[in-house]
């Protein structure tokens, strides 16, 4: 293989360094999950192979002395020239000796990386910690933190949402067991911090600072995992500190929140974004704008990356490929530096942003890459990035094998080797084809990284953005403007905060736009494409996309089928609701009722006229409720009716209010559970909805739509002895509907069997129904009256696939088909709508 072209000429990729970095990054992904003596096998194994081969090209094979130069009778049979080599062994061919060499390093490199992980693994078996952890023991510990704090994402757990809690990365250095023995360590662990008073303290937390606290102590949930234990510890309330951070951290940490404090007067997106991008604060950052990124491919840009990194060296060091012309850009010569004192100032910019922004992977990434590249200026070689990259990789799985298994590093590097490989080679065929330089690159480089990084998202994602390209190609306008003024900010807030403002207002600019092409791009119909998730979800997108490529380097007429397809794509994307209803027959023309598949949760729509819809509950999850309302049309929501507070039936509320006029939200009168009521309180106060209570007997109409409030009844004590019993199921607010078609529809929220009766015995007049919601999910608990009075035609259950609950229960399903129902249920149905009046009312499923 050729060495790289000198200066100004162009040549084959420098690839040498590639079967390395690979090797020592497969053994150390490999030992990292090993037992001990597998690694010692697997390093032996290498290290004897590569000895072979080795030994293979360096000892000579003696050759042996043809018959025809044999003495005969003492004298020479002949006088020839010897044979080339004779009495000396075998020459080995240069290309041979080339190929057994690198074969050598290979197997070399991989015993390195094996080695290193199975000392590293070995450190998380051995010792006090995982042997306190291992009995699931108590102990009081003394902890040096090594991460920044952060959130746990919010969760519905059943019907309850699961407490935030804050988890941070330690290292134990001294434990004392319940026995009161003491051992001094040195073992990392993740820390559980759970909620309740003390967690902005928690938050506040920098690396290096020093707790002491007690804790239970549990072994990881999944082996590979780089800790050595998990420690959830005993009590809220502040941490106890006993040793503050490191004089570079509390500057760090100075920076960090001079930053926030620059940011605090901008708008909720780019105040919660900036930070994230610039120094990887994501603490501002919510579920609903993480989600947003989510689908469309950007969660590279919610936390700083390598091309922040790549940013600020470009201002000091120009563009790669001029670094050793005569015309450098970048402000190193106009500020007179020589190679040498760039690539010093380089390097101290590179540790400044490691220690500022955290060592994540793709920093780590980024600032390895950046200083063998400076180190390749300083020394006057020419600087090739690809090696560049090689070697990164290959010292950082060396110093922390547990990369290895880290999906942001390994779409890190996928991402960065596309780009100096695979992108300029399609920037240059779309030149070809009349495309303008400058959009050609980005056009390239958006194909090439999502090309091979999608594969990667499949395997833990399980789905497909098919916005992502042109997300990125928007996203990217607004990156480097945001990444230079945000780190101006940053600069100049602990000097000048009036002037660090000013620049946070300017850089709040970009970051605004970032976060508008995530939402808007989320808000698409077909924004996401589910795939099957694991490694052979993966590995068949990764074929399908060669296969792709492959084909397209065949086609003859590329620019027209380019259209063509790019024309699908947006169709697919957009949906209009006429094409996507004749494409899916999904809502069927004139839908009176709908119920969403959210998952184990509720969510049912009733049609209002137009884009009007009544909407009762919101199910457990906002992107769920929100793209079946999409579907469906619904722009206006005159009334949305919580049933009861639990979260199976309020966390989805955001993704309700996302986008839509809603007049107003009525809920039950028993604001239990109290933490979910107070939710519904604060969200309804920021999207500026008014809250009412339904009142037994109520009436409402909109348009032909119009019901009446059956419960809870009017002495709110009844409504609390019976959640007493049943928790705030009882408290359900149940509905008995009346389309301007004529169809009758009873919606019973959670109800449990007493309140059932006392449901029936409230209104013994109750009268057969033509759609039925069944209540809790279809659980067991059903009061055979209610369903023999009611006798739907049509019984709808909202259930979650393969819930833990056993939901809906066949005891439940079997007596509403007794009772003469059609049963559709949303966990193997999917969505349903109901359609039509009379003899003529029909069910249609969504399907899966």
């Amino acid at each position: 293989m050729r060495r790289d072209a000198g200066p100004g000429e162009d040549g084959p990729p420098d690839l040498r360094l590639v079967p390395l970095a690979g090797a020592a990054w497969a053994a150390a992904a490999w030992a990292v999950g090993a037992t001990g003596w597998w690694t010692v096998a697997g390093v032996v194994v290498c290290l004897v192979g590569a000895a072979f081969v080795w030994v293979s090209v360096s000892v000579p094979v003696p050759v042996p002395v043809p018959v025809s130069e044999r003495r005969v009778g003492g004298a020479p049979a002949a006088r020839r020239a010897p044979a080339a080599g004779a009495g000396r062994g075998r020459r080995v061919s240069p290309g041979w000796r080339l190929r057994a060499t690198a074969c050598a390093g290979v197997l070399l490199c991989a015993a390195a990386g094996a080695t290193s992980a199975g000392l590293h693994a070995a450190d998380l078996r051995r010792g006090p910690v995982p042997a306190v952890a291992r009995e699931y023991g108590r102990a009081q510990a003394e902890v040096t933190v090594t991460s920044d704090p952060r959130l746990t994402r919010p969760r519905v757990r059943g019907n309850a949402m699961a407490p935030v809690s804050v988890v941070l990365d330690g290292e134990v250095t001294r434990v004392e067991r319940s026995d009161g023995s003491v051992h001094r360590t040195r073992a990392p662990v993740l820390l559980i911090v759970p909620s309740g008073e003390g967690r902005e303290e928690w938050l506040r937390l920098l690396p290096s600072t020093r707790l002491r606290v007690g804790a239970r102590l549990a072994p990881p949930l999944r082996p590979g995992e780089p800790f050595a234990a998990v420690l959830k510890v005993d009590r809220a309330g502040p941490p106890r500190i006993v040793g503050p951070p490191s004089a570079l951290q509390r500057a760090a940490g100075d920076l960090r929140a001079g930053l926030r404090t620059a940011t605090e007067g901008l708008g909720p997106d780019p105040r919660a974004l900036l930070p994230g991008l610039v120094v990887g604060d994501t603490s501002r950052i919510g579920p609903e704008l993480r989600d947003a990124f989510e689908a469309v491919d950007l969660t590279h840009l919610l936390a700083v990356s390598g091309s922040n990194l790549s940013i600020v060296l470009l201002l000091l060091i120009g563009r790669p490929g001029r670094a050793h012309q005569v015309e450098r850009g970048g402000l190193a010569p106009r500020l007179g530096m020589s190679l040498r004192v760039t690539s010093l100032a380089g390097g101290a910019l590179t540790l400044a942003f490691v220690i500022v922004c955290r060592p994540d992977p793709s920093v780590l990434r980024a600032a390895a890459c950046g200083g063998v590249a400076l180190l390749a200026i300083g020394t006057g070689r020419r600087r090739s990035l690809i090696p560049a990259l090689a070697a990164a990789v290959l010292l950082l799985v060396l110093y922390d094998p547990w990369l290895a298994r880290s999906y942001g590093f390994l779409l890190s590097v996928l991402a960065t080797g596309s780009l100096l490989t695979v992108a300029p080679r399609w920037s240059e065929a779309l030149r070809r084809r009349r495309v303008p330089g400058r959009l050609a690159e980005a056009l390239a480089a958006a194909l090439a990284a999502q090309a091979v990084c999608a594969p990667v998202v499949v395997v833990f994602a399980g789905r497909v953005s098919l916005v992502a390209i042109p997300a990125n190609l928007f996203a990217e306008l607004a990156v480097a403007p945001a990444t230079v003024f945000g780190f101006a900010t940053l600069a100049l807030a602990p000097v000048w905060a009036t002037g660090a403002e000013g620049l946070a207002w300017v850089a709040g600019w970009p970051a605004g736009w970032i976060a508008r092409v995530a939402r808007g791009g989320a808000a698409l119909p077909g924004a996401e494409l589910a795939w099957p998730g694991g490694w052979w979800g993966g590995l068949f997108l990764a074929l399908l996309t060669a296969l792709v490529v492959l084909g397209a380097r065949r086609l003859r007429y590329r620019g027209p089928v380019a259209v063509l397809l790019a024309a699908l794509l947006l169709v697919v994307v957009v949906r209009p609701a006429p094409l996507a209803r004749w494409a899916t027959g999904w809502p069927p023309p004139g839908w009176v009722f709908a119920m969403c598949q959210v998952g184990q949760g509720d969510a049912t729509v009733l049609a209002a006229g137009g884009d009007a819809a009544v909407v009762v509950d919101a199910g457990p999850d906002p992107v769920a409720v929100d793209r079946c309302l999409r579907e469906l049309g619904v722009i206006r929501v005159p009334l949305l009716v919580l049933t009861h507070f639990h979260a199976d039936h309020v966390a989805g509320l955001s993704g309700v209010l996302r986008g839509r006029s809603v007049g107003a939200i009525q809920t039950t009168g028993l604001e239990e559970p109290p933490g979910q009521a107070a939710f519904v309180r604060r969200t309804a106060a920021a999207a500026r909805v008014p809250l009412v209570r339904a009142g037994p007997g109520e009436e409402r109409r909109v348009g032909a739509l119009e019901w009446r409030v059956l419960w809870p009844p009017a002495d709110e004590a009844a409504a609390a002895s019976g959640a007493s019993r049943t928790g705030p199921n009882d408290a359900s607010v149940t509905l008995l509907v009346r389309t301007g078609g004529g169809v009758s529809l009873l919606l019973l929220g959670d109800l449990e069997p007493p309140s059932q009766r006392e449901l029936l015995r409230a209104h013994p007049g109750l009268a057969p129904v033509d759609v039925l919601k069944v209540a809790h999910h279809g659980s067991a608990h059903q009061d055979p009256g209610l369903l023999g009075a009611v006798r739907p035609r049509l019984a709808l259950v909202s259930a979650g696939r393969d819930n833990p609950y056993g939901h809906p229960s066949p005891r439940t399903v079997r007596a509403l088909r007794a009772g003469g129902a059609r049963v559709l249920r949303t966990d193997r149905d999917g969505a349903i709508a109901v359609a039509g009046a009379g003899r003529g009312l029909v069910a249609v499923p969504r399907g899966w």
